[in-house]
């Protein structure tokens, strides 16, 4: 039987790409995956689902800092998602949204009230001007969701879309929230 020369890069192990991600960003930043333009490396078996559960080869990944360093190099790239480092970029694939928020807060800063939405892996976003609740339509659903960063965008979980829904207030027939001194509609009152 003939021997094939597959030309196959190995993916870096955890630990290298560990490494490589914290050498690449300054000290309490993201990696600039934004400047990272490696060439395709291949498709990978990690899926983010819709509920934002990281599963590789069909498993969870449970390991939290390990979800959490794959989030911290996720690029967007039209509908496509790729896991890229300086060197490698491996497509994954996204069910609904990059992320799901799982909590929200409410604070105040400097006289100004702000609601601030987390994911599991500690991810935060504001609703203010630049990031608004718009709604996507998933067959007979339609989910609310919200740009997190460069092109990455988050569903909000049904519990904290039901929080936020006890903060609305009837704003001439349309319910909306406030933060960040902008109202964000929540859709019409029937």
């Amino acid at each position: 039987m003939p021997s094939r020369n597959y030309n196959l890069r190995p993916m870096l192990d955890p630990e290298q790409l560990s490494q490589a991600v914290q050498q690449a960003a300054s000290p309490g930043s993201k990696p600039p995956v934004h400047l990272w333009n490696p060439d395709f490396s291949g498709d990978i078996d990690i899926v983010i689902a819709a509920d934002g559960q990281w599963y590789h080869e069909g498993d969870p990944i449970r390991r939290l800092p390990l979800r959490a360093l794959f989030a911290s190099i996720l690029k967007r790239e039209g509908d496509e998602y790729f896991l890229v480092t300086p060197i490698e970029k491996w497509r994954i694939q996204v069910e609904r949204q990059a992320f799901c928020l799982t909590q929200m807060m409410e604070l105040e800063e400097d006289g100004v009230f702000f609601l601030e939405f987390r994911n599991e892996i500690g991810e935060s976003v504001r609703l203010d001007a630049k990031h608004q609740i718009w709604f996507e339509s998933y067959g007979e659903q339609s989910i609310p969701c919200i740009a997190v960063r460069d092109g990455l965008n988050a569903s909000l979980s049904r519990s904290v879309f039901y929080e936020l829904v006890n903060l609305a207030q009837d704003c001439e027939g349309e319910m909306q929230v406030f933060s960040g001194g902008v109202g964000c509609s929540l859709g019409k009152i029937y």
